[in-house]
């Protein structure tokens, strides 16, 4: 499909590049692409950054029938553009399509959209140390209508900002608050569809935690309440007497593409990457015999998060004398470095633009 390009008249001045804000500013435009049963998905179309018009019935408002992805844009020192793993967001993000009762999206389609709407963004992009283009695709139901069933038309979007480090902390280790209470999702729910109402559930777990001055909250299972499963924002992985574990891919978590990443770099480093039922318990006693060396999270926003603290029902324990590992340091920099054309990206990650 041809792609119709609307220009701004009234162009935004770019935020200061020191000073950014996760997920506040937003670049002068956005991409737009409607579906319906007659159509299919037509009209793709990029316009101007603004308001959607939306009634009080539209079913998005009552029923939560959304799923979106987060993504980011890099900028090398030469100044070419590059797009980390974009087919494997919207491919994940049909995977969302389908738990979700939503009409799958063309990916390579979906993905030359994407660069268009990055070449005509290009100068948003910023360039100091850690900082990137967020890229936000996200589709909803747009029937106006009141009963429990799938929508017949939808809206994809794409929006773009400009951001920094996703946590304050930056780089060094964040204290995480093990939900002891509250519950994300168990097999057979939405957990692994990357859609808001996983996101609704997570949120008073996550004040209560921040209020005791923890930065994420660690989920367990919901059926046993023992196997650790997600951060809110994050996977998570252990390094247990050499060995990097990591939950499975149980229907409950999401499939993290950062993840993905992760797991292929330790391996071609010649690590043992094992993916399975992992126990607090077991991360307890394992500190308590000395062979915790390093637990970390991976996700989209914040690349690699070490974790220098935990907190599970009042014991606290400190992971390498609550400093970043090695592991968690040389992931980052490796991750960080494909993504930003510093390193040679030996595993095909990186996307031309």
């Amino acid at each position: 499909m041809t792609i119709e390009i609307v220009r701004t008249t009234h162009p935004k001045p770019k935020p200061d590049p020191n000073n950014l804000v996760f997920g506040t500013v937003f670049t002068d435009h956005m991409f737009v692409m409607d579906y319906s049963e007659e159509k299919g998905w037509h009209d793709p179309k990029i316009v101007p950054y603004g308001p959607i018009e939306i009634e009080p019935a539209n079913m998005t408002l009552h029923y939560g029938q959304t799923v979106f992805e987060g993504m980011k844009a890099y900028k090398t020192e030469d100044g070419e553009v590059l797009l980390y793993r974009p087919y494997e967001n919207m491919k994940r993000i049909n995977r969302s399509n389908d738990r979700l009762c939503i009409p799958e999206i063309d990916v390579d389609a979906c993905v030359e959209y994407l660069k268009e709407l990055i070449r005509l963004e290009k100068d948003w992009i910023p360039e100091g140390k850690g900082t990137s283009l967020y890229i936000r695709p996200f589709i909803f139901a747009t029937d106006n209508h009141l009963g429990v069933r799938p929508s017949h038309t939808y809206k994809f979007m794409i929006i773009l900002s400009p951001v920094g480090a996703y946590y304050k902390e930056g780089l060094n280790p964040v204290k995480i608050y093990v939900e002891p209470s509250y519950v994300r999702a168990v097999r057979g729910g939405i957990g692994y569809a990357k859609t808001a109402g996983n996101y609704a559930a997570s949120i008073k777990a996550q004040m209560d935690a921040a209020k005791k001055g923890y930065t994420q909250v660690l989920w367990l299972d919901g059926v046993h309440r023992k196997y650790i499963e997600e951060v809110g924002t994050m996977n998570v992985f252990f390094k247990i007497d050499g060995e990097i574990v990591t939950p499975m891919l149980n229907g409950s978590i999401l499939a993290g593409i950062t993840r993905d990443s992760a797991i292929q770099v330790l391996k071609s480093w010649g690590m043992t990457v094992t993916e399975r039922e992992l126990s607090i318990q077991e991360v307890y006693d394992a500190h308590a015999a000395g062979k915790l060396e390093e637990v970390f999270g991976t996700g989209t926003a914040a690349v690699i998060s070490p974790v220098g603290e935990l907190n599970w029902d009042g014991n606290v324990i400190t992971i390498n004398d609550g400093k970043i590992g090695e592991i968690s340091s040389k992931l980052y920099d490796t991750i960080t470095g494909i993504q930003s054309g510093k390193i040679e990206d030996t595993f095909g990650f990186v996307e031309r633009v």
